[in-house]
């Protein structure tokens, strides 16, 4: 969270299952707690098309990993967090090990012990699901394990930067008519005003964060 603080950007990179897992995670982000679409970064080998259409060969290219991330201008704020449920995709042990290389904070989401993924990491998590029911088919217990695990992540990093108040999300993309309902609610609740004018509010400030922070300033 501190490095977040200085301007980092946390990155997701894998390939398959687990790369388009991390772009899930990454994608929720902003709607959900108004952050900017380029804080949580998802990476997939083969680049987008892999995300409808799987590009099996990708994930053994080791250098192309780190070459794209250059292109994103990591930097030693970044962190870096490759996910691969065998521990062995030569896509992610690129990333994380050029990456460390270069003094970037690195962890790794693998559901096998002491992989080589994991030894080439600061931070090593190791979701050990045993046996899938469909021999070798990743998205399924290591693929429901890498979500819960990444949902972790960003909701505590999003907790920690100031984004929820309690268990609500008060800065939450405006984005559809249930969203705007909601914040209505929250206004609501929180401040007691009617139903009009907290909805009158959410609608002019653009979200409650920002009506609640509107009131204090008056009250005070």
């Amino acid at each position: 969270m501190p490095r977040v603080k200085k301007g980092g950007r946390l990155f997701y990179i894998g390939a398959g299952t687990s790369g388009r897992l991390g772009i899930l995670d990454a994608s929720e982000i902003p709607p959900t707690y108004g952050v900017d679409y380029g804080l949580v970064i998802g990476l997939i080998a083969g680049g987008d098309q892999a995300i409808r259409k799987a590009v099996e060969s990708a994930e053994d290219d080791e250098i192309l990993s780190w070459e794209i991330l250059k292109e994103h201008k990591i930097n030693e704020t970044d962190t870096v967090v490759g996910i691969a449920a065998s521990g062995r995709t030569p896509y992610v042990i690129g990333a994380v090990k050029n990456a460390r290389e270069n003094g970037i904070l690195t962890a790794c989401i693998t559901s096998n012990p002491n992989t080589e993924l994991a030894q080439n990491v600061d931070i090593a998590i190791e979701a050990i699901v045993g046996p899938e029911f469909v021999t070798g088919s990743t998205r399924m217990k290591s693929g429901t394990a890498q979500k819960l695990i990444l949902n972790m992540i960003t909701t505590t990093l999003m907790i920690q930067l100031g984004r929820v108040k309690g268990n609500k999300m008060v800065n939450m993309q405006l984005t559809n008519k249930k969203l705007i309902i909601r914040g209505t609610a929250m206004i609501m609740d929180e401040l007691g005003y009617s139903e009009e004018k907290a909805k009158r509010l959410l609608l002019l400030h653009g979200s409650v964060q920002k009506v609640l922070d509107e009131a204090k300033e008056i009250n005070n």
